[in-house]
C-alpha cells in the first residue's frame, strides 16, 4: 500500500462520527490538561488508561490518547503566559518571554503566536511522519532478536541520558523499572520471580496501576503540597491575532522550531522538553537583539512552542514503526495499544493499517480542532486556571481508585495504586525523573525476550550483538553520543569552575 492510498484509508477511519468525537474529546481534554498546572499529559493518559478497556475499537482508544498528548502541548502555553506557571514541562521555557509579554499587555499576541506556531509545527510534523514512518517500518522488518535488543537498550539509555539532569538517577530509575518488570512468572521456565509468596504478584505488577500511581497520584500529591499561586493577567489578554510585525519576527522562529522539534522528537528521550529548550537557545543565539530575550521577545514564544508541538508529532514515529516509546507519555500510549491486543512495531502497518493510518489521519484533524479550540476560546481557557487544584484533586483521586479496581476487581490493586502513588510523590520530592522507570517497565519484557532469543541463537555468546551490522551500528551510535555528552558535561563543569 502506498502512502497516498494509506492516508485515504486513514481518513476513512478517522472521519467516522465516533472517531471524530473521540479526537475532539482528546483535543479538549488535552488542552484542559495543558492549561491546568499540576497534571501533565503522562499523568492524564495514565489516569485514563482504564477507559481503554471500555472502548471497543483500538484505533478509537489510541485516537483519544494521542489527542490528549498533542492537545496538552497547545494548552501548556496558556498558564505559562498568563500565570508564569507552566501547565506541563515542555512549556517551562515559554514562561520567560510569554509572561513578560503578558505583563506588557500583549498576552493576546503571545497566546496567538503560540497557537499558530503550534498548528504549523504540529501539521508539518505529521506530514513528516506520513512520509518517513512507512520507510522506517519497512527497514525495521529486517530486524531480528539481536537488533531488537540493541535498539531497545539504546533507546532506554538515550532516554536516561537525555530526559533528566542526572544520569546516575536515570540509571537507578531504569534498573528499578527493569526489576519491577521482572516480577511474576518467568516466561520460559515458568518459575515465580520476586513474588515473595504473595499470590497477586505471581502475575506481575499491572502497568496501568503502576502508571496511575507513579504519574497520576504522585503528581496530585505533589501538586497538593506545592502552592500554586500566580499573578494572573487574564484581564489583559487583548488582541489574539498577531500584527504584521509579530509575523515578521516569528516566521523564521516557527520554521526553525519546527525542524528542531521534529528531529529531536524522533530520538528516544528527546521529546518536547529538550526540543523547546534547544529552540529557545537557538533563537537567542541567532537573534540580532539577544538582549530582548527575557524581556518579552515574541521569538522566545514562537520557537519553543513550535518545537514542542513538532516533537510531540514526530515522537510517534519510533512508537508506530519500531515499537519503541521515546518518552513517558508515548509509553502510556504504547501500553494502551498492548491493552487492546495490538503490538506496536514494524508489522503494525501491515497487520493493522487501520490503526497506523487512522491515528495519523486523526492527528491532521486534531490539529485543526486545536486551532479552533485555542484561538477563539483563549479567554475561556484563561478562566479555567482559576479553578483551585484542591477542589479537583479529591475528585480525580476518587475516580483513579475506581478505575484501578475496575480492571481486575482486586483490592490488592488499590493497595498497589496507593503504594505507587506515594513512591511517585517521593520521586518528585527527591528530583528523580520517573520517565526512565516507566519506559524500562514497558520495554523490560521485550529486552529480556530479545536477549534470551539472541543468546539461544549464538549458543550463549554475547558477540552476536556486535557481529550483526545493524546491531553493531546501533551500539556504536550510542557509544558516540554517550562519549560526546560526557565530554560536553566535563567541558561545562570546567567552564563553571573557571568562572568561580
Amino acid at each position: 500500500m502506498d502512502i497516498f492510498a494509506g492516508l485515504l484509508q486513514g481518513f476513512s477511519v478517522a472521519l467516522t462520527p465516533t472517531n471524530l468525537l473521540f479526537a475532539f474529546l482528546g483535543a479538549l481534554i488535552g488542552t484542559a490538561v495543558g492549561v491546568l498546572p499540576g497534571l501533565g499529559p503522562a499523568a492524564t493518559i495514565a489516569l485514563l488508561l482504564p477507559a481503554t478497556y471500555a472502548i471497543d475499537s483500538p484505533v478509537t482508544a489510541i485516537i483519544l490518547m494521542a489527542g490528549i498528548f498533542y492537545g496538552s502541548m497547545y494548552g501548556g502555553s496558556t498558564t505559562s503566559i498568563l500565570l508564569n506557571l507552566p501547565g506541563e514541562a515542555a512549556s517551562v521555557v515559554t514562561c520567560i518571554d510569554g509572561y513578560k509579554m503578558a505583563q506588557k499587555g500583549r498576552a493576546g499576541a503571545a497566546l496567538g503566536i503560540a497557537a499558530i506556531g503550534s498548528f504549523v509545527a504540529g501539521t508539518v510534523g505529521i506530514v513528516g511522519m506520513t512520509l518517513f514512518a512507512p520507510t522506517v517500518a519497512q527497514f525495521a522488518l529486517s530486524f531480528g532478536p539481536p537488533e531488537k535488543f540493541s535498539l531497545a537498550v539504546v533507546g532506554l539509555l538515550l532516554a536516561v541520558t537525555l530526559s533528566g539532569s542526572s544520569v546516575v538517577k536515570g540509571l537507578v530509575m531504569m534498573a528499578l523499572g527493569l526489576l519491577l518488570a521482572a516480577v511474576g512468572l518467568d516466561p520460559i521456565s515458568g518459575k515465580t520471580r520476586f513474588a515473595f509468596g504473595v499470590t497477586e504478584l505471581q502475575s506481575g505488577f499491572d502497568f496501568v496501576t503502576l502508571a496511575m500511581g507513579v504519574f497520576g497520584l504522585g503528581e496530585i500529591f505533589y501538586g497538593l503540597e506545592t502552592a500554586m499561586k500566580g499573578d494572573a493577567v487574564t484581564a489583559k489578554v487583548g488582541q489574539v491575532w498577531p500584527t504584521m510585525a509579530d509575523w515578521a519576527a516569528s516566521r523564521m522562529a516557527i520554521l526553525r522550531g519546527t525542524l528542531i522539534g521534529f528531529f529531536i522528537g524522533v530520538i528516544p528521550g528527546g521529546g518536547a522538553v529538550i526540543s523547546s529548550l534547544a529552540s529557545y537557545a537557538v533563537e537567542k543565539k541567532v537573534s540580532k537583539h539577544p538582549e530582548e530575550f527575557g524581556q518579552g521577545a515574541i521569538e522566545g514564544v514562537a520557537g519553543p512552542e513550535s518545537a514542542n508541538n513538532a516533537a510531540s508529532s514526530s515522537s510517534f514515529i519510533p512508537l508506530l514503526t519500531l515499537g519503541i516509546p521515546g518518552n513517558a507519555s508515548i509509553a502510556m500510549i504504547f501500553a494502551a495499544l498492548l491493552i487492546k491486543g495490538v503490538t506496536p512495531g514494524p508489522f503494525l502497518i501491515q497487520e493493522h493499517p487501520d490503526i497506523f493510518w487512522g491515528v495519523i489521519a486523526s492527528m491532521y484533524l486534531g490539529n485543526v480542532m486545536l486551532l479552533v479550540l485555542n484561538l477563539p476560546l483563549v479567554g475561556l481557557w484563561a478562566q479555567l486556571v482559576r479553578v483551585p487544584f484542591g477542589i479537583m484533586a479529591p475528585v480525580i483521586i476518587l475516580f483513579t481508585a475506581i478505575g484501578s479496581y475496575s480492571i481486575q476487581g482486586q483490592v490488592f490493586d488499590i493497595y498497589s495504586l496507593v503504594g505507587f502513588g506515594l513512591f511517585g510523590y517521593l520521586l518528585r520530592k527527591l528530583k528523580f525523573e520517573a520517565g526512565p522507570l516507566v519506559l524500562a517497565f514497558v520495554l523490560g519484557p521485550m529486552v529480556e525476550g530479545a536477549m534470551r532469543q539472541s543468546l539461544l541463537m549464538s549458543g550463549g555468546s554475547f558477540a552476536i550483538f556486535v557481529d550483526r551490522p545493524i546491531s553493531m551500528v546501533l551500539i556504536g551510535l550510542f557509544a558516540v553520543l554517550a562519549i560526546g555528552q560526557s565530554a560536553l558535561t566535563v567541558r561545562q563543569k570546567l567552564r563553571t569552575q573557571a568562572t568561580t
